[in-house]
């Protein structure tokens, strides 16, 4: 019995010390990871309490008396308020993904509208911000001529230059559809982002705005997060001004700042929105 009193009270220490990590779990790295931790944390409460009570008044009173608990107590309020505040922030990271891909959609329509030939029927619906990666991210590499790591890294920078150099020459239709198979052939790779951006420059060059517009929210929606996401969305709006649609620019230019504070992009919002007559 004194082993089993020892044991009990050895355990309540232990529950004790997992409660002081409660706030920060060591090993969550989501909130799908931390609502686990939390479910396996208040399992653990259960457990000991169960062993405290088995163990009658002996331990009980080896544990720390009344007080053991009462710290049981306190662990699974705070575990219940940990786990509360998990759920409400999970819901409010899921309506912000949702307005922000509804949103992503709408103006993929809107442009639809505004492009010749274009079919609205065709219009898929957009890959939710911060999903799931494309799956062309995880396709096979393309091969290249040589062995190795390098002689891949060369040709992307070499297939890169090529197109923007082309871009530079001022042949822009030419330019655009070179991005566009640079970023089919290397998906992923650390230029596909510049690359999706210079596509859609090279087709406002070419006066194609629709088709810009729609290549620079396709890029922003593919790495809404990414190097090239500031100057996407501040692009996008302005060529949404081109094309009269004066609301759609300057919400899209508004979220430029706020999305991206310290960006270079956001810098230009103000001289963008003067042009555009924004509020």
């Amino acid at each position: 019995m004194a082993l089993g009193m020892r044991q009990a009270a050895k355990r309540v220490a232990i529950g004790a010390a997992l409660a002081l990590a409660l706030s920060v779990p060591a090993k969550a790295e989501t909130l799908a990871d931390i609502r686990a931790e939390l479910g396996q944390l208040s399992a653990q409460i259960q457990s000991l309490r169960g062993e405290l009570v088995a163990s009658g008044a002996q331990g009980l009173q080896a544990a720390g008396g009344a007080s053991a608990l009462q710290r049981m107590d306190a662990m699974e309020a705070e575990l219940t308020r940990l786990t509360a505040r998990t759920e409400a922030l999970s819901n409010r990271v899921e309506q912000v993904v949702k307005d922000g891909t509804n949103r992503v959609g709408d103006l993929e329509f809107r442009i639809c509208e505004m492009e010749p030939g274009c079919d609205i029927s065709a219009v898929g619906q957009a890959q939710p911000l911060g999903g799931a990666a494309p799956a062309a991210i995880t396709a096979p590499a393309p091969s290249a001529v040589g062995s190795g790591s390098g002689a891949l890294a060369m040709n992307e920078q070499a297939d890169f230059d090529r197109a923007k150099a082309v871009l530079d020459q001022g042949d822009f239709r030419a330019a655009a559809d070179l991005f566009k198979t640079f970023a089919e052939t290397y998906p992923g790779g650390p230029l596909t982002d510049d690359a999706a951006y210079l596509r859609g420059d090279a087709l406002n060059k070419a006066g194609d705005v629709p088709n810009a517009a729609r290549a620079w929210l396709d890029a922003f929606s593919a790495a809404p997060e990414g190097p090239r996401a500031a100057d996407n969305l501040l692009e996008l709006g302005k060529a949404l001004g081109a094309l009269g649609q004066q609301s759609e620019a300057c919400a899209t230019l508004v979220e430029v700042p706020a999305r991206f504070p310290s960006s270079g992009a956001a810098a230009q919002v103000g001289a963008a929105k003067a042009a555009l007559g924004c509020p």
